[in-house]
């Protein structure tokens, strides 16, 4: 990257406000009550809230344990943070009255009906009413050959003795990448053929590493212990993120969905994890997942000394008891982020038994009958901040049990600034672009040397999408840009990540200029993927533009010619030793990315041509090069500029001639013009006429030529 500027343009592009603005709502959200309210004589108003919390609560009889049915959403109270809430929705559930649910062949086409992680439904999801929703979650990268083993075990018995015709379970595995092994089915011959492709040649064990000491290891032939507690912490960010896009990817469907998640154990680094653990749990809760963590290793026999698979320990800690402390420190530490993700979520964790059928029973214990209610909280702040839930029915011989609460949404001013700095990531990682903030952008290129290639490029966000502040006599905003370049191996070559502040005076009408932002990058001649990501920092509303560019390679072009760059702008650089194409006697060039120009405007070209010929009858640096710009309208030429020629070069660093043209442009009428550049290289006889599409418009009020820069 060579140099970063920014610049408040005027506006020439005509555009309007955000394409869209997406419904916001809080945790285990799934309705939108729409209200229409007559506002007046053939208009109507519509308001909408879809901020809905769902909980599901099981009532059990004190004495038999046996499920109540038959209560009312009047015989339930709701607190939030001690605070009653009102229920606006009530459901009850009960797999004995489970319709069979047939399923659509995917052999002509159609999608399974329980396509649900794509989100994708076949059928309606009223139909899921009633039925247990199970994912079982096989984290192979934590678990070893004897763990997958005795996991698949306890899942086949559950389909072969346990599964009822009420559930619909899919398999889902991690190792190098997270997959989606069997979809929502009840077909038991399917999910024996998908827990039948795991087995021990899948296991990774990339958890739990050593921490770099010496004492306590093994006294054997390896010498060295690498400290893996950093490498801990990113892949237990790693499988909590998983576990964030499993719930994510279910959090349409309003039934109770039950994960079970068969993993060797989470370890966390002190709070380094904390952030994934929240989103994670709270993406659950969102999704109405219930997480059955289960500690795969089973029982372990932790012995002071080591058992026969490992060497003596080193140091004097086997005696004074290091060695024990360090085991059962080590093994509690893995569970209890199993222990957290269950607890915060209404599941249940299953450690230290080799036996894994009672988290299946409870699974079906649990989702044989349960209320679903949902209220809208009174508490409407999006601050991020953690709600207790209390449930209350109006009888003394049952027990409850619900999730103890939920993480509410948090608008984009409550966010804290690693997780602004993760959208703004995930956007750029997403193949869905984003269009609440509309961009637009061009890349350029200028050869720097025989192998590398200068690119320029420039972004244009309209003002009017920028909710500037008022401080003082200055507009104030602040834009968040993200940037990547990728080869055509999809490695990345180019970052860019800036925060441009803004301000300008409040008489120059902003909402009417756009905002244009400059950046480039050195790349060889090859195939390249541009992508940016725009957020402005007053709502966090973002906005992306990606296109593939291709740098040609021009050793073997007859005419060696760069981009050609036109502009309506040129204003001083506050870097006198700014070395970018674009910066001129300490004039830099704007480009004008949308090639609309007023009529009372300079239009300026600028370009250059690399190893012209030498003359053969003059000095040996004599070139020849003549250039001229011709403006077509309708397939007739309307004007065109004195022709030029070149006799020397003038950019000895990058052997160039460089053509820098001014047209004014009250010649021209309004209209759409076809402008050619002329360039013959008349010693190698070799030529280029490279077209661009223009369109001149009638001069503006006076106070809308206004223009502000800010340089970064």
């Amino acid at each position: 990257m060579r140099r970063l500027v920014a610049a408040v343009m005027v506006g020439v592009l005509s555009m309007g406000g955000p394409m869209g603005a997406a419904a916001q709502t809080t945790a285990a959200q799934s309705q939108a009550a729409p209200v229409v309210q007559q506002a007046g004589e053939g208009t109507f108003k519509l308001s909408l809230n879809a901020n809905i919390v769902l909980t599901n609560v099981i009532v059990r009889d004190k004495k038999t344990g046996a499920v109540v049915k038959g209560l009312k959403a009047s015989d339930f109270t709701i607190f939030e943070d001690k605070k009653p809430q009102k229920i606006i929705s009530f459901d009850y559930q009960n797999v004995d009255e489970a319709a069979v649910l047939a399923e659509k062949s995917t052999a002509g086409g159609k999608a399974s009906v329980a396509d649900l992680l794509q989100g994708d439904f076949a059928a309606s999801p009223k139909q899921l009413k009633d039925h247990r929703l199970i994912v079982i979650f096989f984290d192979l990268s934590s678990m070893q050959d004897e763990d997958i083993d005795r996991a698949v075990d306890a899942a086949d018995d559950y389909v072969n003795k346990q599964m009822q015709p009420a559930d619909l379970v899919a398999l889902v595995s991690m190792s190098t990448g997270l997959t989606m092994d069997q979809d929502f089915t009840s077909n038991k011959a399917a999910l024996l053929r998908g827990l039948a492709r795991y087995n021990g040649m899948d296991e990774t064990g990339f958890v739990n590493g050593t921490t770099g000491s010496t004492d306590g290891t093994p006294d054997d032939t390896t010498a060295f212990a690498a400290d893996d507690t950093e490498y801990n912490s990113l892949n237990t960010d790693r499988e909590l993120l998983a576990i964030r896009a499993i719930s994510k990817s279910l959090e349409r469907v309003d039934e109770r969905k039950s994960m079970l998640y068969f993993s060797g154990g989470l370890t966390r680094n002190g709070i380094e994890n904390e952030a994934s653990l929240r989103a994670a749990t709270n993406e659950a809760a969102k999704a109405n997942l219930a997480i059955y963590s289960v500690d795969a290793r089973g029982l372990q026999a932790l012995t002071p000394v080591g058992d026969a698979s490992q060497g003596s320990l080193r140091g004097n800690s086997a005696y004074s008891g290091g060695a024990a402390t360090a085991q059962l420190s080590a093994n509690f530490g893995s569970q209890e982020t199993l222990s957290t993700l269950s607890t915060e979520t209404g599941g249940k964790a299953f450690f230290d038994a080799n036996d894994f059928a009672p988290a299946f029973q409870q699974v079906e214990h649990d989702t044989e009958a349960y209320y679903l209610l949902g209220f809208h909280s009174t508490n409407q702040r999006r601050d991020g901040s953690y709600r207790h839930l209390t449930v209350k029915v109006d009888r003394n011989d049952v027990t409850l049990q619900y999730r103890p609460g939920y993480y509410a949404a948090s608008d984009f001013q409550h966010q804290k600034t690693e997780d602004r700095e993760e959208a703004l990531t995930e956007q750029m990682r997403s193949d869905l672009p984003a269009t609440d903030v509309a961009v637009y952008l061009q890349a350029m290129y200028f050869r720097e040397n025989k192998d590398s290639y200068f690119v320029p490029v420039s972004l244009i966000v309209p003002g009017s999408q920028i909710p500037f502040v008022q401080g003082g006599d200055r507009d104030k905003a602040a834009l968040d840009i993200m940037g990547q370049v990728k080869d055509a191996q999809g490695l990345v070559v180019g970052n860019v990540r800036q925060t441009v502040k803004l301000a300008v005076d409040a008489s120059q009408q902003v909402k009417r200029k756009n905002i244009q932002y400059s950046t480039g990058f050195v790349l060889a001649p090859g195939r390249y993927h541009l992508k940016f990501v725009v957020r402005e920092n007053q709502t966090g509303n973002m906005g992306s533009f990606e296109t593939d560019i291709q740098v040609p390679d021009l050793k073997k072009s007859p005419l060696k010619m760069s981009s050609v760059v036109v502009a309506s702008q040129r204003t001083p650089d506050a870097e006198r030793h700014a070395t970018s194409p674009l910066v001129r006697d300490g004039l830099e060039w704007v480009p004008n990315v949308a090639h609309v120009f007023r009529q009372d405007q300079h239009l300026y070209f600028l370009y250059e041509v690399y190893d012209p010929a030498r003359e053969k009858s003059a000095k040996d640096d004599a070139v020849k090069v003549l250039t001229s710009i011709e403006f077509m309208n309708n397939g007739t030429k309307v004007y065109e500029t004195e022709p030029v020629t070149a006799r020397a070069i003038n950019d000895v660093e990058h052997d160039a001639v460089a053509f820098e043209f001014d047209v004014p442009l009250a010649a021209l009428k309004p209209g759409t013009y076809i402008c050619q550049v002329n360039v013959i290289d008349d010693a190698g006889g070799s030529f280029m006429f490279p077209r661009l599409a223009l369109k001149v418009t009638p001069t503006a009020a006076p106070n809308a030529a206004v223009t502000a820069a800010v340089t970064k």
